[in-house]
C-alpha cells in the first residue's frame, strides 16, 4: 500500500446535561437536521451497539469489573446514553496485568515463529475489513467523526496498520558483531545480539482516534511477540473492545491482549506503578504525558509519549494560494480540529495575507456542520460537553485579548456538542490562543514581513509534533524544513501519515516514535551474546 494522505482524501450516566446552554454562549441555530437517509444510517450504527461487548477482556473473558461499577457511554450527537460499560479500577489493573504476565513468562505468543504471529494478525486483519462498516458506524457513533472519515480514512487506516506489521512479525533481526578482543581467555570470539520482545507494555489510547490509535498501539506491540494491557478511553471504548473481539476470532491467545475501560484517573496511575508491567505507552495531552512519563520513569519502564502539537503552518508569498488555503483549511478542520498534528497556528507572508485571510474565512463559513452521518457533512460534535467548553472558554479569550473573530466562534443548538468552524485573524503570539493547544475547530492566523521572522516566531513554543510549509520555491522549502523545530516537516500537504514513515515529536510533543522499522525498537530489548570460540 501506498503512503496515504489524510488531507488528500478529505478535501474533493444519562444525557450528562444535553440540553444545558454553553457555560459561555448563547447557542445559534442547531445543525441541520439528519435526512431520512442519514437517520436510517444513525439506526444502522445504533443497531451494532449490542453487539458490543460491554465488559473488561482479561485472560481472553469479558468480565465484569471487579467492584461491578459501570459508565455511560454517551453519544456527542445528542447527549443520549449509548452503552452501560464496566468500570475499571486498580484491582482490575491487577487481573489484566497478572493475565498478560502469564501469557508473557509462560504461553505461547512470545514463543511463536514469527510467521505465526504474522498469520494471527493478517487474520485479524481480514476479520477488520469483513467488519469495516461496523467498525465505522460505531466510531461515528461514538466519537462524532463524519462517516465519511471513519469510513474512508480511520477504518481503512487501521486495517493497513495490522497488516503493515504483521508483515514485520518475522523479519526482526539481530546482528553479529566483529570484536578485536581476545578476552580473558586469550581466545578469540564472537559476538551477536538478539532483538527480544521487551514483555508486557501498558497502552494507553485517547479518544481522537479510538481504532486508529488501537492499531498503532497494538500492531507493533503484538508484532514482535509482547503480551498488552490496554486501556481504552472512557469516551470511545466500543471500536476498541470490538478490535478485541475480533483479535480474539483471530486466534490471539488467551491473556496477550487485555483491554480496560473507565476513566483514566483511576486506572492510568495503577498500570504505570504496577510492578508487572514492563513498558507503557501512552499517545494523549502533554499535561497527562508528562505525570504518565514522570511515573513510569520513575520506576525504570521506558514510555512512549505521543503528546500535544500545536503545529505551525507556514504560508509563503510563492505559494500557489488557492491550494495553500485549502491546505490550511483541511489541516486544521480535519476531525474538527481534534487532532494533536493539526495545523493550529498559521503564518502567512504579508505580501498575501490578506487574500488568504479572505479565502480562509469562505471556507470556513462554507464547511457544513451537522450530523456526521450525513455525507455532504464535513464536521461533526465534539467529543464531549467539556472539550466543546473549554474551546469555547478558548474563543472567550482570543476575543478579549484583541484577536479579530471574522467566523463562527458559537455554539450550534442546545444538544449534542456542535461548534461553528471558528477563524481568528490579526491574532498576537502571546495571547491564550496562540499559547494554549485548542484541540478544536478554531483556527487562528498570523502575519509575519520575513520567512525567517515567521519561522522563528513559528518555532516559539513548546511543542514540536508537526508543522508545514506551503511554497513553490525550493530554496524556501530546504531553509523551512531544516529549521522548523518538529518530528515531522509536510511541504505543500498536511496529515501524511502513514505506518512506513516514523512519527514523533520534538521537545514537549513526545519521546519515541510511533510507525515504521523506528516503533519496533521501543518493543524491543537488545541482548548480546559472546561465544568463545
Amino acid at each position: 500500500m501506498v503512503a496515504q494522505s489524510l488531507f488528500a482524501r478529505t478535501i474533493p450516566h444519562g444525557r450528562q446535561g444535553c440540553n444545558r446552554r454553553s457555560l459561555l454562549v448563547k447557542a445559534v441555530a442547531a445543525p441541520p437536521k439528519p435526512s431520512k437517509a442519514n437517520n436510517k444510517l444513525g439506526e444502522r450504527a445504533l443497531g451494532f451497539v449490542s453487539k458490543v461487548q460491554p465488559k473488561l477482556l482479561i485472560d481472553g473473558k469479558f468480565v465484569d469489573a471487579a467492584g461491578g461499577e459501570t459508565f455511560t457511554s454517551v453519544d456527542p450527537r445528542n447527549g443520549n446514553a449509548l452503552l452501560e460499560i464496566a468500570m475499571a479500577k486498580p484491582k482490575d489493573v491487577d487481573r489484566a496485568v497478572d493475565a498478560a504476565r502469564k501469557a508473557f513468562d509462560e504461553g505461547p505468543w512470545p514463543r511463536m515463529s514469527g510467521r505465526e504471529r504474522a498469520g494471527i494478525l493478517f487474520k485479524l486483519a481480514d476479520l477488520l475489513e469483513e467488519n469495516a462498516e461496523e467498525l465505522a458506524l460505531l466510531e461515528t457513533l461514538d466519537n462524532g467523526k463524519t462517516y465519511s472519515q471513519s469510513s474512508t480514512v480511520d477504518i481503512p487506516e487501521t486495517i493497513y496498520h495490522f497488516r503493515y506489521f504483521a508483515g514485520f512479525a518475522d523479519k526482526i533481526e539481530g546482528a553479529t558483531i566483529p570484536v578485536g578482543s581476545a578476552g580473558v581467555t586469550g581466545k578469540g570470539f564472537t559476538a551477536y545480539t538478539l532483538r527480544e520482545p521487551i514483555g508486557v507494555v501498558g497502552q494507553i489510547l485517547p479518544w481522537n482516534f479510538p481504532a486508529l490509535m488501537a492499531a498503532w498501539k497494538l500492531a507493533p506491540a503484538l508484532a514482535v511477540g509482547c503480551t498488552v494491557v490496554l486501556k481504552v478511553s472512557q469516551h470511545t471504548p466500543m471500536t476498541g473492545l470490538r478490535i478485541a473481539e475480533l483479535a480474539l476470532e483471530a486466534g490471539l491467545p488467551p491473556g496477550v491482549l487485555n483491554v480496560l475501560t473507565g476513566k483514566g484517573s483511576d486506572i492510568g496511575d495503577a498500570i504505570c506503578n504496577h510492578p508487572g508491567i514492563d513498558k507503557v505507552a501512552f499517545t494523549g495531552s502533554t499535561k497527562i504525558g508528562k505525570i504518565i512519563g514522570g511515573t513510569a520513569t520513575g520506576n525504570l519502564k521506558p514510555v512512549t509519549l505521543e503528546l500535544g502539537g500545536n503545529s505551525p503552518v507556514i504560508v509563503t508569498d510563492t505559494a500557489d494560494l488557492e491550494a495553500a488555503a485549502l491546505g490550511a483549511h483541511e489541516a486544521l478542520f480535519f476531525n474538527a480540529g481534534q487532532a494533536c498534528e493539526c495545523g493550529a497556528r498559521v503564518f502567512v507572508d504579508e505580501r498575501v495575507y490578506d487574500e488568504f485571510c479572505a479565502r480562509s474565512i469562505e471556507l470556513a463559513k462554507g464547511r457544513k456542520t451537522g450530523d456526521p452521518f450525513d455525507p455532504d457533512v464535513k464536521h461533526g460534535p465534539m467529543i464531549s460537553e467539556q472539550q466543546m467548553d473549554k474551546v469555547l472558554e478558548l474563543i472567550e479569550s482570543g476575543k478579549k485579548q484583541g484577536a479579530k473573530l471574522v467566523a463562527g466562534g458559537e455554539r450550534l443548538g442546545e444538544e449534542g456538542y456542535f461548534l461553528q468552524p471558528t477563524v481568528f485573524v490579526d491574532v498576537q503570539d502571546d495571547m491564550d490562543i496562540a499559547r494554549d493547544e485548542i484541540f478544536g475547530p478554531v483556527q487562528i492566523i498570523f502575519k509575519y514581513k520575513t520567512l525567517e521572522e515567521g519561522l522563528r516566531r513559528a518555532n516559539d513554543t513548546n511543542y514540536g509534533l508537526a508543522s508545514a510549509v506551503w511554497t513553490k520555491d525550493i530554496e524556501t522549502m530546504q531553509l523551512a524544513s531544516r529549521t522548523l523545530k518538529a518530528g515531522t516537516v509536510w511541504v505543500n500537504t498536511h496529515h501524511v501519515l502513514d505506518a512506513a514513515v516514523p512519527f514523533g515529536g520534538y521537545k514537549e510533543s513526545g519521546l519515541g516514535r510511533e510507525h515504521g522499522k523506528e516503533v519496533l525498537e521501543h518493543y524491543t530489548q537488545v541482548r548480546d551474546e559472546e561465544v568463545c570460540q
